[in-house]
């Protein structure tokens, strides 16, 4: 884990500061042609800064005296000169930053939401989403923003002050000196300030990830809100996170308000000892009235770019703060994906589990202790048990989103950590009891992925073995009916059956129902039970089932509990032995009684 961007700006020969800087501006690099053109076109919008306050000397020593008359006509031409030259420049080396920071922000998203796909299911568990959405809506832009805003803040502003240094050396040395004394006061009192800043930036960046996630929450869980009573509860958590980012706010705003009446206060000083010098000089003939309009004019437009860049050191310290947070999801370890081999053609589907072990991380007992079984090639295998038991745990480690620590999962006799990932689960169909559906069309949704090509009697065909293609056709678009956010416009019955489709369309091997029938009334369930059992035959199937009536027919059912299997068998020879299976039986058929 990269160390906290506030502890990395402490020092600034700190390595991890500069692997910060180095990777933030090697992306940047990648378009060096539109950067250097950039930077040149703002060292000439630049160079017309301190032209304006030279043009004071001539103007006053000798246009207002009538010795030079072209003056009437040359220097406002200059100035509209110089004025039209930097307004050109300064167009054009920011929309070429724009671009420059877009593009790289472009390819930052994704080489973040490629490595967000690339996480472990582990870490999905025990993430918090609200900080990863904030690392892609605000992070990434505030990383790329600042990226191309540091480098022409620096170039211009440091050049504008370079070049406004020596305008006031040439107009007077001694009124320069008074200058360079009073400045490191005002940057003095800047270096407080942004120190406070850095701190209260890196607290508001943790606090925007929290409001992202009570809103978030409050969208997905408005139902529960409103019948469980939670608005008090819910409005009270977004209360205080919202109140605290209004106090981080106002201690900025505190803060960078203080900043600048007590440096303007310091320049006043500056400025106070500059006129009584340069009066003294006037008074003895040692200074003109034009070159000290041209010295004012000079420090006038001085303290800004040095506001500038004093207040660049903050943007830095957001920047490395964000980049951090960005760099930490890029360097995130993937899921191991070592294995190289392939399954041999074609695939039969035999399962076996051997001496499983598991355990969560701190957690005090196994999950899963010395689990072994196996499934032959076109058996439906059904796992049952008590909430807790380990059964999706144990259906997990097959396509490799839980790795055992003990034991091996191998898919005709191959185990499953020596394959490819996309080569294993090509293989594997799954429907989970959570259904997950994507913002888009039925069809998109039924053909999802790799079978974006499937054609649409090919997906009418699964609609119809899930039991769903009469609810389709009659929808006013049929197959290119929007299913909305999560499929949302439809009931949790018709969302079950569209991920079966899913599942169906894939024709693939091996097959996992996870509570697939979980969301289904009595009805809707015997009609896609009896389309499942049309479409399991000869493929290995893996079964997780609370409701024991829809595994009745399995060829074989293993009895899970406190992590172990207890029982195995078929449905009649279970109940036979009278253990946990009938119990559990029993219990159900009085319920549903």
């Amino acid at each position: 884990m990269l160390k906290s961007a506030t502890e990395a700006a402490s020092s600034p020969s700190d390595p991890v500061k500069l692997d910060l800087w180095r990777r933030i501006y090697s992306r940047l690099g990648v378009y060096w042609k539109a950067v250097i053109a950039a930077v040149l076109l703002v060292s000439v919008a630049a160079a017309t800064q301190p032209t304006l306050a030279i043009i004071m000397k001539p103007l006053l020593d000798d246009g207002f005296s009538g010795s030079r008359p072209s003056y009437m006509w040359s220097i406002p031409l200059a100035v509209v000169g110089l004025m039209f030259l930097r307004g050109v420049c300064s167009y054009s080396s920011t929309y070429l930053l724009a671009w420059v920071a877009n593009n790289m922000l472009l390819g930052l998203r994704k080489e973040m939401f490629s490595r967000l796909l690339g996480l472990s299911d582990e870490d999905f568990k025990r993430g918090d989403s609200g900080r990863l959405l904030n690392r892609f809506t605000i992070d990434a832009g505030t990383v790329t923003g600042l990226a191309t805003e540091v480098i022409t803040v620096v170039v211009r502003e440091s050049l504008v002050v370079v070049a406004l240094l020596c305008v006031l050396l040439y107009m007077s040395w001694q009124l320069t000196l008074i200058v360079l004394v009073m400045l490191p006061i005002s940057t003095l009192i800047a270096r407080v300030f942004i120190k406070r800043l850095r701190r209260i930036n890196r607290e508001t960046i943790g606090m925007n990830a929290e409001l992202t996630r009570v809103v978030r929450e409050g969208i997905d869980g408005q139902r529960v809100i409103k019948l469980f009573d939670g608005y008090e509860r819910e409005s009270g958590r977004f209360e205080y996170v919202n109140g605290r980012l209004r106090r981080f706010a106002m201690r900025a705003a505190s803060a960078d308000a203080a900043m600048s009446p007590l440096s303007q206060f310091s320049i006043a000083l500056s400025v106070a000892a500059v006129i009584a010098v340069a009066l003294y000089q006037a008074n003895n003939q040692g200074l003109t009235v034009g070159s000290f309009a041209a010295f004012m004019a000079a420090l006038g437009q001085i303290f800004d770019p040095m506001k500038r860049l004093t207040n660049i050191a903050s943007a830095m310290q957001r920047m490395l703060i964000s980049a951090e947070s960005v760099f930490t999801l890029i360097d995130q370890k993937p899921e191991d994906d070592s294995g190289t081999g392939t399954l041999a053609q074609p695939v039969k589907g035999r399962v076996e589990f051997s001496g499983i072990y598991h355990r969560f991380p701190n957690a005090q007992t196994d999950t899963l202790s010395d689990v072994s079984f196996v499934a032959e090639p076109g058996q439906t295998v059904a796992l049952v048990g008590r909430s807790g038991s380990g059964k999706t745990t144990l259906v997990n480690m097959l396509p490799r989103f839980v790795n055992p620590m003990r034991g091996e999962v191998c898919i005709d006799g191959q185990n499953v950590k020596e394959l490819s990932l996309r080569g294993l689960r090509a293989h594997l169909s799954l429907v989970s009891q959570d259904v997950v559906l994507f913002d888009g069309t039925i069809a998109e949704n039924v053909g999802y992925g790799a079978l974006h090509e499937a054609d649409r009697g090919e997906i009418r065909k699964a609609l119809e073995a899930a039991n769903l293609l009469d609810f389709v056709d009659g929808l006013p678009q049929g197959l290119d009916t929007p299913v909305g956010e999560n499929a949302s416009q439809l009931s949790g019955g018709q969302r079950q059956r569209l991920a079966i489709a899913r599942a169906l369309i894939k024709n693939a091997p091996i097959l996992i129902l996870d509570e697939a029938t979980s969301a289904l009334d009595n009805e809707s369930e015997r009609q896609v039970q009896a389309s499942l059992e049309l479409l399991m035959a000869g493929r290995t199937t893996l079964v997780i089932a609370h409701r024991l009536s829809t595994v009745q027919k399995a060829d074989r059912i293993v009895v899970m509990d406190a992590g172990k299997i207890v029982e195995q068998g078929r449905h009649e020879e279970l109940l036979e032995l009278n253990g946990l299976y009938a119990s559990l039986y029993r219990m159900q058929f009085r319920e549903e009684d």
